[in-house]
């Protein structure tokens, strides 16, 4: 079986919630109503002048936004230097993400580029 590689990027991220998929939830598997994917790779570079605080974390519901719904960190107020880059999945680390779950970026002040790799519905 043909894996699904698939890549989401964010500019300008700053002290909104930012989610990815950008607006939406991780998607079923193709024809179902669930699925389960591999996020491999979590790059965020700071393109501000000054060192920023990242939050990086998980909701687990459809909603809108990530207020009031249950938040699992991966990162809670890591600095990052200014013009510095932090990869959250580092040293061969993956996290499963299942359909309906997004991921969610805040900085505390300034702006970031966010990357995230991700190999799509390994198991329905």
């Amino acid at each position: 079986m043909a894996q699904n590689f698939r890549r989401y990027a964010l500019t300008g991220v700053g002290t909104s919630e930012a989610d990815i998929p950008d607006g939406t939830d991780f998607p079923a598997a193709s024809g179902g109503t669930t699925g389960y994917h591999t996020l491999v790779g979590i790059h965020i570079a700071n393109t501000s002048a000054n060192m920023v605080l990242a939050d990086v974390y998980i909701s687990t519901n459809s909603s809108t936004s990530a207020s009031g719904s249950a938040k699992y960190y991966l990162l809670k107020s890591t600095p990052i230097a200014s013009g510095g880059a932090i990869q959250v999945l580092d040293g061969g680390a993956k996290a499963v993400v299942q359909a309906g779950d997004r991921l969610w970026v805040k900085l505390d002040s300034g702006t970031a580029d966010v990357w995230v790799s991700v190999v799509q519905e390994i198991s329905i």
